[in-house]
């Protein structure tokens, strides 16, 4: 179960878009797709969220898979969101939580460029939502962290807490052509 409550669609402010940005599912050891517990967690967390106008997942079985166990059609797949690559993993670790990767994004580098793309990334998904619509993208550690930052730089970062387990994420809320605040979105673990 959500650790707070999520305000469905309709609590939403009718001018504002929302984006959610989440980390995938538990997956088998070692393999590419989920297990039965992920697939059991993402069910739990979806049925607490939504409705999505739009929902876009990396091209790793995995986060298709979360989408899909969480009740949601998926409309693209990007290879954007499946990696944050060699040189951004040589500057910070995926689950660095982040205030370190508001950090390492200050310093430019690789880690914040990547950030810059993934925020424009998500910015045009919003620009293309409906007023009081919103929008869902499943994606890995690390990327969440990169993207609401980039998304939303002038924030306490330190507040937001440690990296996003399974399932959780930011809730980005955009206003006119820009990103105006985030919520993280922690999700109790379901132990079978």
């Amino acid at each position: 179960m959500p650790t707070s409550a999520f305000p469905r669609l309709s609590a939403r402010s009718a001018s504002l878009r929302h984006v959610e940005i989440r980390r995938h599912s538990i997956r088998v050891e070692g393999g590419q797709h989920l297990s039965r517990q992920g697939v059991l967690l993402a069910r739990h967390a979806g049925a607490a969220i939504g409705p999505f106008n739009r929902v876009v997942t990396g091209t790793l079985s995995r986060t298709l898979e979360t989408a899909v166990a969480m009740g949601f059609a998926v409309d693209e797949q990007t290879e954007q969101l499946n990696r944050l690559g060699a040189e951004v993993d040589a500057e910070i670790d995926a689950e660095a939580g982040f205030a370190e990767f508001a950090r390492v994004i200050a310093k430019g580098g690789a880690t914040g460029l990547f950030a810059v793309a993934l925020a424009a990334q998500l910015r045009s998904m919003a620009l293309h939502l409906a007023p009081g619509a919103a929008g869902l993208v499943i994606t890995h550690a690390g990327l969440v962290e990169a993207a609401a930052v980039g998304c939303v730089f002038d924030a306490d970062h330190a507040s937001w807490g440690p990296a996003c387990g399974y399932c959780e994420g930011v809730r980005l809320a955009f206003n006119g052509d820009r990103f105006v605040s985030a919520e993280v979105l922690r999700v109790s673990q379901v132990v079978n």
